[in-house]
């Protein structure tokens, strides 16, 4: 087939080795199985999602790959008892061997399954970024490594609403383990961001949208960690001048001593203070080429200090310890999107905005788990099934990426990137 946005390249046959590449490859995940039966049928299911075939659920996997054991390789994915953390830690080694270092990113972000019942694990109404709406769907958190726009997701964890955790009978019927207690988003991404950093997985920066820059508590977190980050933010966010101090607490009108300092300068939200820079500020540039010629948009960049220090009084913050970027980017439909940065002050805007940019490698990542892999044909409905179908398809796009990497050392000039399953398999 040819390859999507390269239609001048001559499309060229699927290798006859590709599967005992695989499970060569694989070797360290199945070493990682206890049981022989779990270590026989990983490498099946994992050609499964790899090979040809409109849907990926179990049963329609199997007929493809093992149509004489369907329900062997349901039973590996949906009740076979295996845990995930030593595959999920090979993972991270994989990724870090292909994508890691200084100058990747590790982006957060969610992707939503669609579902039309509510007996499914965590499947709730709730926003579905897919649809731009709320839907129907089970949501997941998303850890995804990339380099030079060559994306390797390494973690998928389900996020359990707050309805789900409270209804004991839901949660036994699904299998959620007693310990998994409601947490918001950015707490999940944290404890992954954590775990893989204990894996040895190294980045240069974290990305995420303004559904995790928008807790305080998320960036705070990062700083502490001392992470570099991009992060987007609410316009409704405050903020404060750069060069604002904080003078000692002063006597009140009543003659009584305020128990906080004073900042010399009012806070503004991050829409005001975009509105108030003049046009001659904004800069066209382009951060990437595309199929379709340069990517741009007009840019931005000030240095502020956000209004997330302690709360003083009525919902009101003090400015932040130390000046951050504030970056804008106006859109050709005139969307204004707002983000925070920590890189230094020395940064360019052109760093800046492909800094912001390169969160896009983790939508085009989900794209290609749903549409290549089936990452959204699962039809189980617990907890376990759920969490080893995700690390499985993780896995099997994992091997996609080192095929692809593979592939461009050995063929500069071919590109690999929209469509790696098709290639595998030869489907057209």
């Amino acid at each position: 087939m040819l390859i999507k946005g390269e239609s001048s390249v001559k499309s060229r046959k699927p290798e006859k080795d590709w599967a005992a590449q695989l499970q060569q490859w694989a070797a360290p995940f199945l070493t990682a199985l206890a049981h022989p039966a779990q270590r026989r049928w990983a490498p099946v299911y994992l050609t499964g999602l790899l090979g040809p075939g409109e849907r990926k659920s179990a049963m329609a996997l199997a007929e493809q790959v093992a149509p004489e054991d369907g329900w062997q390789v349901h039973h590996f994915v949906a009740t076979s008892p295996w845990p995930t953390e030593q595959l999920e830690g090979v993972l991270a080694q994989k990724a870090q061997e292909l994508v890691g270092g200084p100058g990747s990113h590790l982006i957060v972000d969610d992707t939503a399954l669609v579902k039309q019942g509510r007996c499914s694990v965590g499947v709730a109404h709730q926003y579905c970024g897919e649809l731009g709406k709320k839907a129907n769907c089970q949501c997941l958190v998303s850890l995804t490594l990339a380099r030079n726009e060559v994306p390797v997701p390494v973690a998928l964890r389900l996020y359990l609403p707050e309805a789900w955790c409270q209804d004991p009978a839901r949660r036994q019927k699904c299998g959620v383990p007693d310990e998994v207690a409601y947490r918001p988003k950015w707490q999940m991404a944290l404890e992954e961001i954590d775990r893989l950093k204990g894996a040895g997985v190294r980045f240069g920066d974290v990305l995420a949208d303004v559904g995790y820059g928008a807790a305080a508590d998320f960036r705070h977190a990062l700083e502490q960690r001392r992470l570099r980050y991009a992060v987007g933010i609410l316009p409704t966010q405050k903020v404060y001048p750069a060069g604002v101090r904080l003078e000692p607490p002063r006597a009140g009108a009543n003659g009584r001593p305020r128990k906080h300092p004073q900042p010399t300068a009012d806070s503004v939200s991050v829409e005001q203070r975009i509105q108030a820079v003049g046009p001659t500020r904004w800069r066209q540039l382009s951060w990437r080429v595309g199929s379709r010629g340069k990517l741009q948009a007009e840019f931005l960049a000030l240095r502020v200090r956000l209004a997330d220090g302690p709360e003083v009084a009525q919902g009101r913050h003090l400015p932040s310890p130390k000046p951050y970027w504030l970056v804008a980017e106006r859109r050709k439909n005139g969307e204004i999107r707002s983000y925070v940065s920590n890189l230094s002050s020395r940064a360019t805007l052109l760093r800046l905005a492909r800094q912001i940019k390169g969160r896009w490698a983790c939508e085009q990542a989900h794209e290609q788990l749903k549409q290549e892999l089936g990452l959204d044909h699962f039809e189980g409905r617990s907890w376990t099934g759920l969490h080893h179908r995700l690390l499985l398809t993780l896995i099997a796009f994992a091997f996609l990426q080192y095929r692809r990497l593979a592939g461009k050392k050995s063929d500069s000039g071919m590109g690999l990137r929209p469509s790696p399953a098709c290639q595998l398999c030869g489907a057209n």
